[in-house]
């Protein structure tokens, strides 16, 4: 299984109730062979330009597991879901998020030795 990176853009008349809509989302990951590693609902945010006559939208980014079969399934259904504005899913790129850990690693080491000398003087 591969992982993959879903970020949805959901109806925002639905933000009072988005277990509704994001339960259809997981079930639609889960019926097509995936799993969910980890989900961050971002809130309701502006949208940069109009998509089906909404500014808003509410985003949810989650890590999937995918076989390889599933991306297509699951596109074909999320384009004909009413809920969701738009979907963005994508491979996870492996060296940048590497990349990236490696990278907070070395900023938060350079805080705390920042700290470190505070103390000291």
């Amino acid at each position: 299984m591969k992982e993959y990176e879903l970020t949805v853009l959901i109806h925002p008349d639905l933000e009072v109730d988005i277990d509704a809509p994001l339960t259809k989302v997981r079930d639609i990951v889960t019926t097509a062979g995936g799993k969910i590693i980890s989900e961050d609902n971002w809130g309701k945010k502006k949208l940069a330009y109009r998509i089906k006559n909404e500014d808003f939208a509410v985003y949810v980014y989650m890590d999937v597991s995918l076989p390889a079969d599933a991306p297509l399934k699951i596109s074909n259904t999320l384009n004909i879901t009413d809920e969701v504005l738009r979907y963005l899913l994508v491979t996870v790129d492996e060296k940048g998020r590497k990349a990236l850990e490696e990278q907070e690693q070395s900023a938060k080491s350079r805080t705390s030795d920042q700290e470190d000398k505070k103390v000291e003087e």
